[in-house]
């Protein structure tokens, strides 16, 4: 999951396109990747693995090309890219809004039980991260830093640095590491793993096409928020400059992510990553080098995680007071204490979290569950950016840009569809209450609910109830 980080001492400014490409390769590396490594090699071996980032790659490609299209095209729109889904109604800005408010709080469970796992290294007491103890200790961080930031305590640049630094310094010592350890005999003793042998125990040996589609919402995981750094990219000097940057940056960092994923095949088999405790490389580099080399990676991983959930505490709340500005949602939303601060937000959010956290205790795989429905989530949202972006390209006959769109629309699609079916079916439970808001909104503002607004009230509604007994027959096992 990528940072939303925006440094303080580009504002105000254009820069040259070097150091606008750096500030946003280091907004676009998050800390999901300190645990990619596992989560990868239990799904798939090296060479649908490789198929899989080309596809993820492409996918994404399109989606900020379309963003960074529409956000010359429409100045005008900006609350988020849930404001292009806008252009469809507010029932539309609202269900785009909501699963990325949901996506970002959801993504805080997946940060803090990294944070935890990474604990676990130096203090046995938090050993994999979710049991009791580490639970309530997250709940306390996640809690200080609400206060802090209902306090109006935000991110400042020194902060982003710090960040940046523990976050980027272990991972590029982590490639040349393991780039040095790396023998080709290792890596392609089960290139497809499409054979069962003790090599891949524990793993998915089946087609090429399963492997690729078990693959994918991790590597999705590891994207969201790149979106985010459009903000950076809007400091160029001009659209042709912020196009090149955003290919060459998004580039770097599709690179970046390969070779941490793909490069541990070629040092320990596939078997041994997949069974690996988070972060995982953190276990690699203990099995290259020795203990030094995990304490580094779970050292910079904490102080990155800590800067991460102060970024993502924020995003969810003002996610929600942008929607209570376009008067989707009602005002209490959007309201702000004298430290302008969204107070009821923050702490309505910061409840669900801790709630959140607790059904950890029930779950095999507590990071994977977590991850996994934040990265469904955010597929709602990024489906309307390819919508728009073809509807407004049909308008502007740019046709080039049309089959941008259609590309970004068509990966999200297929996603939510092929890869993630069972938990892009449970984030439409969260709807149920959601839809209690919308109308409650609507009624605030005095607006009419549509009739077409009420049939897909109905289907999603539908869909809600369908997840919630799949859940409970045991046709769906999230985080088992």
């Amino acid at each position: 999951m990528a940072d939303h980080s925006t440094p303080e001492t580009v504002a105000g400014h254009t820069i040259n396109m070097p150091e606008l490409i750096a500030l946003v390769v280091s907004s676009c590396i998050g800390t999901g990747i300190f645990g990619i490594t596992n989560d990868l090699s239990r799904a798939t071996a090296p060479g649908p693995a490789l198929i899989g980032w080309a596809i993820a790659g492409i996918g994404f490609l399109m989606l900020i090309l379309s963003i960074n299209h529409l956000t010359f095209a429409h100045p005008e729109m900006s609350s988020g890219i849930f404001a292009y889904a806008g252009a469809f109604g507010p029932f539309a800005e609202f269900i785009s809004g909501w699963s990325y408010w949901l996506s970002a709080w959801l993504g805080n469970i997946a940060f803090c039980t990294m944070l935890m796992s990474a604990l676990g290294h130096f203090f046995p007491l938090f050993a994999g991260g979710q049991n009791l103890p580490s639970i309530l200790v997250a709940i306390a961080v996640i809690w200080i830093i609400t206060a802090l930031i209902i306090h109006g305590v935000e991110e400042a640049s020194f902060l982003n640095m710090i960040g940046t630094i523990c976050k980027i310094v272990p991972l590029i010592l982590f490639v040349i590491i393991v780039a040095m350890s790396f023998r080709a005999d290792v890596f392609s003793q089960v290139f497809w793993g499409n054979v069962a042998s003790s090599l891949t125990t524990g793993t998915v040996t089946g087609s090429v096409w399963v492997q690729v589609q078990g693959a994918l919402m991790t590597m999705i995981w590891v994207f969201i928020g790149v979106e985010g750094a459009n903000v950076l990219l809007s400091r160029a000097k001009s659209h042709q400059a912020t196009v090149v940057s955003a290919i060459i940056s998004f580039v770097l960092v599709w690179v970046f992510y390969v070779l941490i994923s793909i490069l541990p095949y070629g040092v320990i088999s596939r078997a041994q990553l997949a069974h690996m405790s988070q972060p995982a490389l953190g276990e690699v580099l203990d099995h290259i080098v020795g203990p030094w080399g995990a304490g580094l990676i779970n050292v910079g991983l904490i102080i990155s995680s800590l800067f991460a959930l102060l970024s993502w505490t924020i995003l969810p709340t003002e996610s929600m007071r942008l929607l209570a500005d376009d008067h989707v949602l009602s005002r209490m939303w959007g309201s702000v204490n004298k430290h302008g601060a969204p107070a009821h937000s923050l702490i309505v959010t910061t409840v669900l979290e801790t709630i959140f956290l607790f059904s950890l205790l029930f779950t095999t795989h507590a990071y994977e569950f977590a991850y996994g429905l934040c990265t469904a989530a955010v597929l709602y949202s990024y489906v309307f950016v390819g919508l728009f972006q073809m509807r407004c390209a049909r308008k502007e006959r740019a046709w080039g840009q049309y089959v941008i769109g259609l590309l970004a629309f068509v990966f999200q699609i297929g996603c939510m569809v092929l890869a993630g079916w069972k938990e892009v079916l449970v984030v439409t439970i969260s709807f149920l209450i959601g839809f209690i808001l919308y109308i409650y909104g609507c009624k605030q503002y005095g607006k009419k609910i549509t009739a077409s607004e009420i049939v897909w009230m109905v289907i999603l509604g539908i869909l809600g109830i369908v997840a919630i007994i799949l859940c409970a027959c045991g046709v769906i096992q999230l985080g088992s």
